[in-house]
């Protein structure tokens, strides 16, 4: 952000004439330069911005008496300068799930939910969103249910615990759509948007079997006797008892499995390794790296939020997409710019759109469609 533009917007903002969105991010300068915030030092601005600033930071200090912070204000301004000044740092634990309410649209998108479709093996299908309380299929000794906060359990009812025939269902979320099951083995699976997950409804033999498209996390339950393993974009993970979570998009350039708790084995081929918490195994043309990345940062969407660290306008559309359950189209030159910051899942689209905009990302919700623009 230039000197004129930080005074083009001081002085709107002086004025009384700045969005919710503005007054955020110029309160956040005002208070984390004031207090002395480590991550936003003078040693990190440019010089001619640091007089800039200490200049127009002194006369918001003369009128403080109309900062009033709220703590939204505070968190959804963090992601606001990342974008606009591109500089990151750390966010208050107390703060950083928040966000800012932006300026209301014309046309918005409301946010994904608990959808899914569950198809059974007859191939009948249930929409699990709409259906009722309790119990809603059996298939020889298992009987699927839906408890009161909309999860899926399958419960055995018979003595030995098999089943003579093998009968696989598969569960489906859409776009804008998240589910969560435990399959009859204990395990606890959450399936993101624009996912699914093929697995039978008893676990037999010496392996515990299922096919991922998509993106899930996994509590896999214990079992030393028989592994679990997951199949997904052509490649294989495999656990005895852990937590862990894949994203196999088949539009992502990778399938990386980021592992929690545990130990993990991915193999591809002839190649695979094992990767250790806190590590990420990324499978690209028959080739695994590992790396160590923040899992909390991965499964931030099993627990309501966008990540992004140094993401490109497609990458971040690609997951708007697939939540919002929106087309993207791209009119002129793609924007260069990179994203980083954590934002809430539950807010309208358009909130998410005015944050992006603070770095010249221009965009048009016509209807399901998304126009960006450079």
């Amino acid at each position: 952000m230039q000197p004129q533009d930080i005074e083009d917007l001081i002085e709107r903002y002086n004025s009384g004439m700045t969005t919710p969105a503005e007054n955020a991010l110029v309160e956040s300068w005002y208070l984390k330069y004031k207090h002395g915030d480590p991550y936003l030092s003078q040693e990190q601005l440019e010089e001619d911005q640091k007089e800039s600033l200490d200049k127009l930071l002194n006369e918001i200090q003369g009128g403080a008496k109309r900062i009033q912070l709220s703590r939204w204000a505070i968190a959804a301004s963090i992601l606001f300068f990342i974008a606009v000044g591109g500089y990151f740092f750390s966010i208050n634990n107390n703060y950083h799930r928040q966000i800012a309410v932006a300026k209301p649209q014309k046309q918005d998108v409301a946010p994904g939910g608990n959808k899914a479709i569950l198809t059974l093996g007859d191939g009948s299908t249930i929409v699990l969103n709409s259906a009722k309380i309790g119990k809603l299929a059996r298939q020889g000794n298992i009987i699927i249910k839906k408890a009161a906060d909309g999860q899926i359990s399958y419960n055995d009812v018979s003595s030995s615990h098999t089943s003579k025939n093998e009968v696989y269902n598969t569960a489906a979320t859409p776009q804008g759509g998240q589910y969560q099951f435990i399959l009859a083995d204990g395990t606890k699976v959450w399936l993101n948007a624009s996912s699914s997950i093929k697995y039978p409804v008893v676990f037999n033999g010496n392996e515990r079997r299922v096919e991922l498209t998509g993106e899930a996390y996994f509590e896999v339950a214990h079992n030393a006797k028989k592994p679990f393993k997951v199949i997904s974009n052509g490649q294989t993970v495999e656990v005895l008892g852990t937590h862990f979570n894949i994203n196999a998009y088949n539009d992502e350039q990778a399938v990386k499995t980021t592992l929690l708790q545990g130990s993990v084995k991915v193999s591809a081929g002839k190649v695979s390794n094992i990767i250790k918490p806190g590590q990420q195994a990324r499978f690209d043309h028959g080739l695994i790296d590992v790396m160590n990345v923040d899992p909390d940062e991965v499964v931030a969407w099993k627990n309501g939020f966008f990540f992004f660290e140094d993401n490109n306008i497609q990458e971040v559309m690609r997951q708007l997409s697939r939540w919002y359950g929106v087309e993207i189209k791209y009119e002129g030159q793609l924007p260069s710019r990179r994203f980083s910051g954590e934002i809430s899942r539950n807010v309208n689209l358009s909130q998410i759109l005015d944050i992006l905009s603070f770095k010249q990302i221009h965009y048009k919700i016509d209807g399901k469609k998304i126009i960006v623009m450079n």
